[in-house]
């Protein structure tokens, strides 16, 4: 008998549940496609996933990529059912994702890692803090049936404009959450660990992302065509000139990257942890990583020390066992052949991230 009763107390609640499908989501939701205007003139592309019920007003959350907002077209959808911003979904947000300055389908020139500048006198002053703050200043005021509160957050170089985001200090920015985010790319994120450059990731990520892209663009940039399979004998039989000369003079950051190989003020502008006391106290941050990432683990680490030691907002830090992205994932049930015993990126997405935005 207690079996059946309980049986019967679960079959109700299963049917109130949502399944969050394709189908669900086209039912619910509506694309649109459009550029948004900078203070400078510069038009960035952004699309916006809007919920279909009018009847409410809807809290937005969002992301800048350098990485593209693909699929383009209002009828092609990202896949977001079958990703954690479901959960989002689910709580019917305005999902916004926004081709950063100079990327695929927005105007302007890209900067990588483009320096916070403190002190901007003119709207020819911009940087990333900037265009984060014109592009919120835009969806509060244009997109219907928002409540006014936005939400920002990105992993990886993502997590670089999420940070960036925190420094805009736009009133209708409630809270921002950057996740392995690149923070420091001489110390310790990705191109150098300790200073020591790492070959194999900067030439083999900037041989193709750090192509020229002198217009907007739906096609991204072709890869480098390795001759020799093997990434040890490739990288033992050329050295860094040979590399350079195969890179050429269009790959502007890998120039940088040979031009700055000590510590000097170029990198240090670059590092944002040297403006977070900038970040309002009415701004929380989460800083999310993962013990197992070997390109970011560096920066969730430290710019969350920066913010506790700089700024006087709500931080918060969340480290998982994951591999680089892993929380934001569907499968956080193992890290190569060790079981958690439980889908724990899963977790994360339910307790801790969407209640962090729900709670702001």
């Amino acid at each position: 008998m207690k079996k059946l009763l309980l049986l019967l107390c679960i079959v109700p609640y299963l049917g109130f549940s949502q399944v969050v499908d394709s189908v669900w989501f086209v039912n619910n939701y509506s694309k649109k496609e459009l550029t948004i205007t900078m203070r400078d003139g510069v038009k960035l592309f952004t699309n916006l996933y809007i919920p279909k019920d009018k009847t409410i007003q809807h809290p937005i959350l969002m992301t800048r990529t350098p990485y593209s907002c693909a699929p383009y077209g209002e009828n092609n959808y990202n896949k977001i059912w079958y990703s954690a911003r479901s959960y989002f979904a689910k709580e019917q947000y305005i999902l916004v994702q926004q081709d950063v300055r100079g990327r695929w389908m927005s105007e302007g020139s890209f900067v990588d890692v483009r320096p916070y500048n403190p002190n901007k006198k003119t709207n020819q002053d911009i940087d990333e803090a900037s265009d984060t703050y014109d592009t919120i200043d835009w969806l509060v005021k244009n997109v219907a049936n928002s409540n006014g509160n936005v939400g920002v957050y990105g992993t990886s170089y993502p997590g670089f404009y999420a940070a960036m985001a925190a420094l805009s200090n736009h009133p209708a920015l409630k809270a921002t959450s950057p996740q392995a985010p690149v923070t420091d790319w001489f110390a310790g994120d990705d191109f150098h660990h300790n200073g020591a450059f790492m070959l194999m990731d900067a030439f083999g990520f900037y041989s193709s992302f750090g192509k020229p892209r002198p217009l907007p663009t739906t096609i991204g940039p072709t890869g480098f065509n390795f001759p020799i399979q093997d990434s040890y004998e490739f990288y033992m039989r050329n050295t860094i000139p040979q590399l350079s000369k195969i890179m050429g003079d269009s790959i502007a950051f890998w120039n940088d990257l040979m031009n700055h190989p000590t510590y000097d003020d170029w990198w240090k502008k670059r590092d944002d942890r040297n403006y977070v006391q900038n970040i309002s106290a009415k701004i929380p941050t989460l800083i999310v990583g993962g013990l197992f990432d070997a390109e970011d683990c560096y920066g969730a680490w430290n710019l969350y020390k920066a913010i506790e030691a700089k700024a006087t907002n709500n931080n918060q830090l969340v480290m998982g066992p994951w591999y680089h992205g892993q929380w934001g994932s569907i499968d956080g049930t193992h890290l190569g052949n060790i079981q958690f015993g439980d889908n724990t990126s899963d977790w994360y997405q339910k307790n801790i991230e969407l209640t962090f935005f729900n709670f702001y």
